[in-house]
């Protein structure tokens, strides 16, 4: 038995239920997208993101004394690269937020198809310290940090796209 997922995929019945007869769902009927609240959940989503790279780089740096991103004399925040990452989460995960937008309007499934593409570019994320030249604690921690970056985004972003969409045969459906 599956599980249901968030957002417009959860808008659908299992395929051996049936609706009943005045909830049948029109042909071309889908589900609608609260821009509004998607938009502000996505900016939510990129502050914590964007803090969850500050936060990554402190502990690294700070308190576990392993440099990256920056000299080993730049003290526990760095230089200006440790803000350029910081608001380069802000940039990724309001990217995925219109990512998540334009799937929920054209896909059918949108959400699996979001969530793939999230976990491709964790993986992408996860595996480009190690293609560069740097000690392997450095690669690591900088790897990890980018894997909860990730997982920040996908999870904040596919609760938001959950509470953004509405049933069209819910009632009140049709009020913002």
């Amino acid at each position: 038995m599956s599980t249901p997922q968030g957002g417009w995929d959860g808008n659908y019945q299992e395929p051996t239920r049936r609706y009943p007869a005045a909830a049948e769902p029109r042909s071309g009927e889908r589900p609608s997208v609260a821009a509004g609240k998607l938009w502000a959940g996505g900016f939510g989503t990129a502050v914590v993101a964007a803090l969850v790279a500050l936060v990554g780089i402190l502990l690294v740096r700070g308190v576990l004394g392993i440099h990256i991103l920056s000299p080993s004399d730049a003290g526990a925040y760095g230089d200006a690269s440790t803000t350029t990452y910081a608001f380069g989460a802000f940039a990724v995960a309001i990217l995925a937020t219109g990512v998540v937008h334009l799937l929920l309007l054209l896909m059918p499934r949108p959400m699996s198809f979001f969530t793939w593409i999230m976990l491709l570019l964790i993986a992408v994320g996860v595996l480009i310290p190690f293609t560069v030249v740097a000690e392997l604690e450095s690669q690591i921690a900088t790897a990890a940090i980018n894997l909860v970056i990730g997982i920040c985004i996908l999870s904040l972003l596919n609760s938001v796209a959950g509470i953004a969409t509405r049933d069209p045969r819910a009632p009140g459906a049709g009020v913002a």
